[in-house]
C-alpha cells in the first residue's frame, strides 16, 4: 500500500471520528423519528440543557390510584436523546398502586428511597416474581414484561426508576382494557369477565361500549 494510499486512509478515518457527536440534545421542534430526534445546534449548548430538575418534587397522588410517576424522558428532558437511558420519579400515597403494565421499549430498575413498596413482574412463562422492597432495596423488570408496584407501608413510598431507553413508552392493561371504546362483548370474550363487570369498570375508567 501507497504512502499517498496511507494518507488518504488517515484522513478518512479521523474525518470519520470528528463527525461522531458525543452527544445529540433533542430538537423538540423537529419530527420524532425512529432512532430519535434530530439534534440541536452545539455551538447554541449551554450546561443547563444537561440538567433537569423536574424529579425534585413530589408528584400529585389525588388521584384514583394514589400514585404520581414525573418521567425524565425525552420530551421533558431533551439531553437523554439517544443515549439510551431515561428516568422517573414514583410517589405513592398509602394505598397507591402503579397497576399492572409494560415498556415496550426499555427495561427498567427501580430503587426505593423511602418508604415500602412491593413490586413484581410476570415472566413470559408465566411464573410471578415479586418482593416486598424497602429502602435502598433495587429491582429489576425486564423489558415488555407486565409488572406492578404497590405501596405496602403505612405512609407514602417514593422511589426513582430508571429505563433503558429516552422513550421507553406504557401501556397500562386495565386502561388498555377498559378505558376505550372496544365492545363489551368483545372483552367478555377476550377476557372472561361478565358484562357487568366489564361495564363497571368502563365507568370507572372512562371506556364507552
Amino acid at each position: 500500500m501507497s504512502i499517498q494510499t496511507l494518507l488518504v486512509l488517515s484522513l478518512f478515518f479521523v474525518a470519520s471520528y470528528a463527525s461522531v457527536n458525543d452527544f445529540c440534545v433533542a430538537d423538540l421542534s423537529q419530527s420524532d423519528t425512529p432512532s430519535g430526534y434530530p439534534c440541536k445546534d452545539q455551538k447554541k449548548l449551554t450546561e443547563k440543557d444537561f440538567v433537569y430538575s423536574g424529579l425534585g418534587v413530589a408528584g400529585n397522588t389525588s388521584n384514583l390510584i394514589k400514585a404520581a410517576v414525573t418521567p425524565a424522558f425525552t420530551a421533558q428532558f431533551p439531553a437523554v436523546n439517544g443515549l439510551g437511558l431515561s428516568l422517573a420519579r414514583l410517589d405513592l400515597a398509602a394505598g397507591g398502586v402503579i397497576p399492572m403494565h409494560t415498556h415496550p421499549g426499555g427495561s427498567e430498575v427501580l430503587v426505593v428511597i423511602s418508604g415500602t413498596i412491593c413490586a413484581g413482574f410476570i415472566s413470559s412463562a408465566n411464573t410471578v416474581y415479586f418482593k416486598t422492597l424497602n429502602k435502598g432495596d433495587i429491582m429489576v423488570f425486564p423489558q415488555g414484561l407486565l409488572h406492578f408496584q404497590i405501596n405496602s407501608g403505612k405512609g407514602q413510598a417514593f422511589a426513582y426508576v430508571s429505563f433503558s431507553s429516552p422513550s421507553p413508552g406504557l401501556q397500562i392493561t386495565d386502561f388498555a382494557l377498559f378505558a376505550n371504546d372496544l365492545p363489551t362483548e368483545l372483552v367478555a370474550a377476550t377476557t372472561f369477565l361478565d358484562a357487568a363487570t366489564i361495564k363497571k369498570l368502563k365507568g370507572v375508567l372512562g371506556g364507552t361500549n
